[in-house]
C-alpha cells in the first residue's frame, strides 16, 4: 500500500512517515472556506473532505490511499486558526492561557473503492501562562504556521500544558492510530 499525504505540514509529513508504509507527498491546492453554520466539531473533516475530492477516485490505483486532514483548534466554541501575525498569536496564546480547549482534526482516507472520513478530538488543558513565557514562546518558535499559535511537541507545550484528554499525536496535527486502525479495517488486502 501506498499512501499519498495532501499536506504540506512537515509535521503531518513526519508522523504519517512514522508508520513506515511507502508515502508520497502530493500537493493539492482547494478553497477552504465552509460554511458559517457548519458545527465547530464538523469544520476540520468538512475541509478534509474538500481537499480529497479535489483527486478524483478513478486516478488511485488499487494499491494507493490518499490521506487528507485538518485541524482547527476551538476555545468556547470560536475556531483559533492560524494567526496572522506574531502580535494576533500572543492573543490567541492568553486566551488559551488557564483554560480547556479542543483540537479538532478531521482525516478523509480514499482509495480508488472507499472512502473512510471521520474527525478525532481531544481536550488540551493549559496552565495559566505568564506574559513573558509568551513572549519567550513567540518570539523562539514559529506560532504562526499553528492553529491555535502553538505546537504541543515545542516548549510552549512542554510548560504549559496540563493534561490532555485525547491523542496526542492528533493535537500535533494527525490522530496516527485512528488513521493506522482505518487503514487496517478498510483498506488491507484479505
Amino acid at each position: 500500500m501506498e499512501l499519498l499525504l495532501a499536506s504540506k505540514s512537515p509535521r503531518r509529513r513526519q508522523l504519517l512517515g512514522e508508520l513506515r508504509l511507502p508515502l508520497k507527498v502530493i500537493d493539492i491546492d482547494v478553497d477552504e472556506s465552509i460554511d458559517v453554520a457548519t458545527p465547530v466539531e464538523l469544520i476540520a473533516q468538512t475541509i478534509a473532505q474538500k481537499k480529497a475530492s479535489a483527486i478524483a477516485a478513478e486516478s488511485l490505483t488499487r494499491d494507493q490511499v490518499l490521506v487528507t486532514a485538518d485541524t482547527v483548534v476551538v476555545l468556547d466554541n470560536k475556531v483559533l486558526g492560524k494567526p496572522k501575525d506574531l502580535s494576533q498569536a500572543r492573543q490567541m496564546l492568553q486566551s488559551l492561557s488557564g483554560k480547556c480547549h479542543t483540537v479538532y482534526t478531521g482525516v478523509c482516507l480514499k482509495s480508488c473503492e472507499k472512502t473512510a472520513l471521520f474527525t478525532e478530538a481531544t481536550k488540551v488543558f493549559f496552565k495559566s501562562l505568564t506574559a513573558e513565557e509568551i513572549d519567550f514562546y513567540i518570539t523562539q518558535y514559529n506560532p504562526v504556521d499553528k492553529a491555535g499559535s502553538y505546537g504541543i511537541q515545542e516548549w510552549i507545550g512542554m510548560i504549559g500544558v496540563e493534561k490532555i484528554e485525547g491523542c496526542y499525536y492528533n493535537v500535533m496535527g494527525l490522530p496516527v492510530a485512528r488513521i493506522y486502525d482505518n487503514l487496517k479495517q478498510y483498506y488491507t488486502k484479505s
